[in-house]
C-alpha cells in the first residue's frame, strides 16, 4: 500500500478536563451521573487547586477500597509535606487525623481491635431498649413541637434524626450531655460543611480537639463503662497500644462517624418514603421490611457523598485508569449506588423490592468496612419503624426540591427536614 493510500489515523479523544469541585456542595446525582458517563474514575481539583482523582463507578470503587495500594496513610501524600499544600488548606484535618481511618496494616488492626469489640452485631443488640426509649422520647417530644407550632410544622431533622444518634453515640463515649449540641457544631464544622473558610476549620479543629481533651480527663478521673474509658485503660495499661494522639483521633472518629452519617442516613429515608408513598405502602403491607428501607436508603441517597482520602501508593490501575502515585482519592458512595452498569438501568428509582439492593458499598468495602454499620442500622431501622407507626400520615411540609441542601461535597443530606405529622 502506498502511502497515499494508507488509512487517516484515528483520532483520538482528549481527555475529559479535571471536574473541579464546588465547596458549597449540594445534591450530587446529576452530577455524579454526567462524570460516571465519562468513565468509573474522573480527574478533580479538590478545593484549594489540589489535584485529585474520585472514583464513581461500584465495580471500581470496589477494587480500589479493597486495594492494596490504595493507602490511608497521608505519608503517601507528598504534596501535604513538600510545602506545595499550604498549613491551612481546609481539607487537611482528613489527611492528619490520627486513628484507625487514618492507619493502614498492623497499626490500623491494632486500633481497629481497641473499639472493635463495642460494636458486635450482639454488643449492638444490647443496645436495643435504649435506643427504643430515647426514640419514643423522641417522639413524644415531636408531637408536642408540633402541638405548640402555629402551622403543626416540626423541623424532623434537628429534633429527631439528629438527637437520637447523637445521644446514642455520646452515651456509648461517657459524653455528658451539656457538650452536645457545641460537639455537633464543630464536628459539622470539621467534616461536613465543606464551604467554610480556613480559619473557620482551624479554630473548630483546635476546639474540637480541646473539647475532646476535656472529656476524656473527665473519664480520667471518673471511668465508667463506656468506650472512652476503655480506650484510656487500654492506653495507660500498655503505653505503646494507644497514643494520646490516637485516643482523641479515635473518640473524634466514634463521634462523627456515630452521628453524622445516621442522622443523614434518617433524613434521607424519610424523604425518600414520603415521596414515594408506594413504597412505604409496601411496608405497611409486609411486602418490604424496614431494614429493606434502611438499604435501598443507602444505595439511592447514600448519607456521604464523595469521602476524602485514600492515596495511591503507587501508580495503580482502577477500571483501566492510572491513578498517579501519590494522588488523593476520594470514594464517590451516592454515584457507585446509582450505578446502571451494576444496579440495572432503572438505578435511578427507589425500589423496595429491587434485588441485590443490600450489595451497596455506602459502609464501605474490605479492611476499613464500617464498624459500626450494626449501630447504624438498628438505630435507622428503629427510628424509621416507629415514626411512621406513631404518625403514619407524616408529609413534607414544603415540596422536596425546596429543601434545601447541605453545604457539602461529603455529607449528603438536607439542612432540615420540616413535616407536618398528620
Amino acid at each position: 500500500m502506498s502511502p497515499d493510500s494508507a488509512p487517516a489515523p484515528v483520532p483520538v479523544p482528549a481527555p475529559a478536563p479535571a471536574y473541579a469541585i464546588d465547596p458549597a456542595g449540594g445534591c450530587p446525582h446529576a452530577l455524579n451521573a454526567r462524570l460516571r458517563a465519562q468513565g468509573a474514575v474522573a480527574d478533580v481539583v479538590l478545593p484549594g487547586g489540589v489535584p485529585g482523582a474520585v472514583v464513581l463507578g461500584h465495580e471500581a470503587l470496589k477494587e480500589f477500597l479493597a486495594h492494596p495500594d490504595a493507602a490511608k496513610d497521608a505519608r503517601h501524600f507528598p504534596a501535604l509535606h513538600d510545602g506545595t499544600i499550604p498549613p491551612d488548606w481546609p481539607l487537611r484535618v482528613f489527611a492528619n487525623a490520627q486513628g484507625m481511618h487514618t492507619a493502614d496494616g498492623a497499626d490500623h488492626r491494632r486500633l481497629r481491635s481497641l473499639v472493635g469489640n463495642a460494636f458486635t452485631a450482639r454488643q449492638v443488640e444490647r443496645l436495643r431498649p435504649r435506643i427504643e426509649e430515647l426514640t419514643d422520647t423522641l417522639l413524644d417530644d415531636l408531637a408536642r413541637a408540633a402541638a405548640e407550632a402555629p402551622d403543626g410544622v416540626v423541623d424532623l431533622r434537628s429534633r429527631f434524626a439528629l438527637p437520637l444518634p447523637m445521644s446514642v453515640i455520646c452515651e456509648l463515649l461517657g459524653v455528658d450531655p451539656e457538650h452536645r449540641d457545641r460537639l455537633h457544631h464543630l464536628s459539622h464544622t470539621v467534616i461536613i460543611a465543606t464551604d467554610t473558610t480556613p480559619a473557620e476549620v482551624m479554630a473548630a479543629v483546635r476546639e474540637l480537639v480541646e473539647l475532646m481533651g476535656t472529656i476524656a480527663d473527665a473519664r480520667r478521673e471518673a471511668p465508667g463503662e463506656d468506650l472512652t474509658s476503655a480506650l484510656i485503660a487500654a492506653r495507660e495499661g500498655d503505653g505503646d497500644r494507644l497514643s494520646e494522639a490516637e485516643l482523641i483521633g479515635t473518640m473524634r472518629l466514634m463521634l462523627v462517624a456515630g452521628h453524622e452519617t445516621t442522622l443523614n442516613l434518617i433524613g434521607n429515608a424519610v424523604r425518600a418514603l414520603c415521596t414515594h408513598r408506594d413504597q412505604l405502602a409496601l411496608v405497611r403491607e409486609s411486602k418490604a421490611t424496614w431494614s429493606d428501607v434502611v438499604d435501598e436508603t443507602l444505595r439511592w441517597d447514600a448519607p456521604v457523598s464523595w469521602f476524602p482520602f485514600r492515596y495511591a501508593a503507587r501508580d495503580l490501575t482502577v477500571d483501566g485508569t492510572v491513578i498517579p502515585q501519590g494522588t488523593p482519592v476520594l470514594a464517590s458512595y451516592t454515584s457507585a449506588g446509582r450505578d446502571e452498569a451494576f444496579h440495572g438501568p432503572d438505578a435511578d428509582r427507589f425500589d423496595l423490592t429491587r434485588p441485590g439492593a443490600a450489595r451497596h458499598l455506602s459502609f464501605g468495602h474490605g479492611a476499613h468496612y464500617c464498624v459500626g454499620a450494626p449501630l447504624a442500622r438498628l438505630e435507622a431501622t428503629i427510628a424509621l419503624e416507629r415514626l411512621f407507626a406513631r404518625f403514619p400520615d407524616l408529609d413534607l411540609a414544603v415540596p422536596e426540591p425546596e429543601l434545601p441542601y447541605l453545604h457539602s461535597f461529603i455529607g449528603n443530606s438536607v439542612e432540615s427536614l420540616p413535616v407536618r405529622l398528620g
